[in-house]
């Protein structure tokens, strides 16, 4: 087991842009149920709306693209931003 805190994370609901262009609406945090590590729940705001999981570290970590240190996903407001 993990020894991750067990307070939800602070992340902000509503909307975030991927680094590579699309948009993404964060619905949600949920805690993997073997390793309780934090999950942040999203879903794509376009084509079929699907829902999706990715780790909180991943989701909040810093990319390089072309050269240049970026958010993976940079929060851009409440969901009808």
């Amino acid at each position: 087991m993990s020894s991750e805190p067990t307070s939800p994370p602070n992340l902000p609901l509503g909307r975030y842009r991927h680094y590579k262009g699309r948009d993404y609406i964060v619905l949600g945090t949920a805690r993997h149920s073997e390793t309780l590590e934090w999950l942040v729940v999203y879903r794509t705001d376009y084509g079929d709306r699907g829902l999706w999981v990715r780790p909180l570290e991943m989701f909040t970590e810093m990319v390089v693209v072309d050269g240049v240190i970026v958010p993976r996903f940079s929060w851009v407001g409440p969901e009808d931003a």
